[in-house]
């Protein structure tokens, strides 16, 4: 067995998604608390060895599929660089040192819950959820804001509804983008049902305007938020916040542009923190909120 090969099939380019456990403690302006920071960095390992087996289960369910597909055909268990026995072996070592570093945050039993519900929901959307017509986009926009309310657990910092409710349409209108890039790829005049999900060749367009609408929503959460009581118990001006609203719009148009020029790959959420563009947006963003956090 190629060690190489079994990492690249864990996929360690996707655990920056897995950052997102760290949202909750920057908004909450715990940046400077080291056990706030511990309890992320352990949450962000947890999450990172969970996610990692469960890409392998899923490139073993899908590898058929995945060798017929132009881009898939290079992962190492469709390519034949690791067994399906390999795969299977370390799924249960990942699993077990996920939960076991679980206890060493600050809050164990809450983030226990979010991890257990994160890898259920997560095998529910490998074994079954997948293949459902907008239920697959509803699953992984789940999957992502489970992140950040693990983070919540982890940490000890109170929910956000105003967190939330910006998350779910954030992650569904990337989750749009995800799939919409996978059926233009595979897509074709038949009609039929491609790789195993619940689309046909005809609904691209519509996914195209369900996952902007989304995105134009995040922009407008974001502008009920800075009116919000919420906002004022953490920030000296927060009408600074207000900046952010354009640059939301600015990302999500330009995601979505990307991905109807067929320019978009596989994971969004991975293109958006490799792209200097979307990491500059980013810069932005935590320059305006520290200006509306410190500005006397």
């Amino acid at each position: 067995m190629s060690l190489a090969a079994l990492i690249r099939a864990m996929r360690p380019h996707h655990w920056l998604k897995n950052g997102l456990v760290f949202v909750p403690v920057f908004l909450n302006h715990d940046v400077f608390d080291p056990g706030a920071l511990l309890s992320g960095a352990v949450a962000f390992v947890s999450f990172s060895l969970i996610a990692s087996a469960i890409y392998l289960l899923n490139d073993v369910k899908d590898i058929e599929a995945d060798r017929r597909h132009p881009t898939k055909c290079k992962r190492p268990l469709a390519a034949g660089e690791i067994t399906v026995g390999q795969a299977y072996a370390a799924v249960p070592l990942l699993l077990v040192a996920a939960f076991a570093l679980s206890f060493l945050v600050s809050q164990p039993t809450h983030f226990l819950l979010a991890l257990s519900t994160y890898l259920f929901l997560a095998l529910a959307y490998l074994l079954f959820l997948k293949r459902k017509l907008l239920v697959d986009v509803l699953g992984l926009a789940a999957l992502h804001t489970l992140r950040i309310l693990a983070g919540n657990a982890a940490a000890g910092v109170p929910v956000s509804s105003w967190l939330l409710a910006f998350s779910m349409f954030l992650f569904l209108s990337l989750a749009l983008v995800k799939r919409y890039a996978e059926l233009r790829i595979t897509q074709d005049q038949s009609g039929l049902k491609k790789a195993g999900r619940g689309y046909q060749a005809e609904d691209i367009e519509a996914l195209s305007q369900l996952g902007m609408a989304s995105g134009c929503t995040c922009a407008l959460i974001m502008a009920l938020y800075v009116d919000s009581a919420a906002v004022k118990q953490l920030y000296r001006h927060p009408e600074l916040i207000w900046l952010v609203c354009p640059i939301i719009l600015y990302q999500m148009a330009r995601i979505w542009f990307l991905a109807r020029r067929g320019q978009m790959p596989d994971d969004p959420l991975v293109f958006m923190i490799s792209d200097w563009r979307s990491q500059l947006m980013g810069l932005v963003v935590v320059a305006i909120m520290v200006a509306a956090t410190l500005l006397p």
